[in-house]
């Protein structure tokens, strides 16, 4: 599947801290034999994943459509058809499928968000 990751308050806190278990979860999902891109409404932002180790499991970056979601893939050069989004803001969910999570606002060694996503996904590409 064609998972796409937002960045901002989903995979990063705000301080640019790395959300815990996004490393494994992309390791464990790129093993599993999902293709993962990353979006943002801030733009293309490869250091992001850089900085954190993530660049290689990543196939694209891409803008995310902020409103008219479907009709402005195209024309933010958004190349391939997301099957399931992960994102802490519920419209995005809402129109491509996927699973919301908890904002990542500050840095939680506690936070197993990325835990409930990959067994989230795994159900669903098993059919559950």
């Amino acid at each position: 599947m064609n998972l796409f990751f937002d960045v901002d308050k989903t995979i990063i806190a705000q301080d640019g801290s790395l959300r815990p278990w996004v490393r494994e979860t992309f390791t464990q999902l790129h093993q599993d034999g999902h293709t993962l891109y990353v979006w943002s409404g801030m733009g293309i932002r490869w250091p992001v994943l850089s900085r954190n180790g993530l660049r290689g499991y990543v196939a694209d970056f891409f803008e995310k459509p902020l409103d008219d979601h479907r009709a402005r893939l195209a024309r933010l050069g958004v190349t391939v058809p997301p099957d399931l989004c992960v994102d802490d803001h519920q419209e995005i969910v809402e129109v491509f499928g996927g699973v919301v999570v908890r904002p990542y606002v500050d840095p939680d060694p506690l936070d197993v968000e990325m835990h409930r996503v990959y067994t989230l996904i795994s159900c669903y590409r098993n059919g559950h």
